[in-house]
């Protein structure tokens, strides 16, 4: 008797993924892996801060697709990477990990970087998995800049407690790249439901 096999609900999902700067993207490069296994089209976005922390490398190699970090691609030619076509291309866009930084930058409407270009411009799901220190975490600022993310209808990721990277303890933490999975495939499988 021949096994049933269940096609994940992200399978030829386009998902954009923004990489900011913080510890946590390092586990971009598993994020885009599982991503990539369950049948999705990833689009890498990192910014500038973040490739002191991830390379473009690594997340290049396993998207299989160039990582985008800023908005030229060939200054000399005049070949830009258009915010605007990635927001219309994606059905979700992914920040993980969502910095304390990018999360105000976001909540703002700032737009330093093609990141926060493409989130103004997107037109589908946007989902933040915040990730930083336990106090930076619990700033009214920060906890200001979240509630106003989600009152424009983006899904927050609960910031789970634990060991950070400085030592302390507390929330703070991204969500592992296998619980944001679960998420993503709870969110389409719902959609797909209705």
């Amino acid at each position: 008797m021949a096994e049933s096999v269940t096609r994940s609900s992200l399978h030829g999902r386009r998902i954009l993924l923004g990489v900011s700067a913080s510890i946590a993207a390092y586990k971009a490069a598993l994020l885009t892996r599982l991503l990539v296994k369950a049948g999705a089209e990833v689009q890498v976005i990192l910014t500038e801060a973040a490739t002191a922390f991830v390379t473009p490398l690594t997340l290049g190699t396993l998207s299989k697709k160039p990582v985008l970090t800023g908005f030229l691609r060939d200054a000399a030619a005049g070949e830009w990477h258009n915010h605007v076509e990635l927001g219309l291309w994606a059905d979700a866009l992914l920040i993980a990990p969502a910095s304390a930084n990018t999360i105000g930058q976001l909540a703002n409407g700032l737009c330093p970087n093609l990141l926060c270009a493409v989130y103004l411009s997107a037109r589908c799901p946007v989902f933040l998995a915040p990730a930083m220190d336990v106090d930076m975490f619990a700033h009214p600022a920060v906890t200001q800049n979240l509630t106003r993310l989600r009152s424009f209808g983006n899904h927050v990721f609960d910031s789970p407690s634990g060991e950070l990277a400085s030592g302390l303890s507390g929330p703070g933490r991204m969500l592992e790249p296998e619980e944001i999975m679960a998420e993503l495939e709870r969110y389409f499988n719902d959609l797909q439901a209705s």
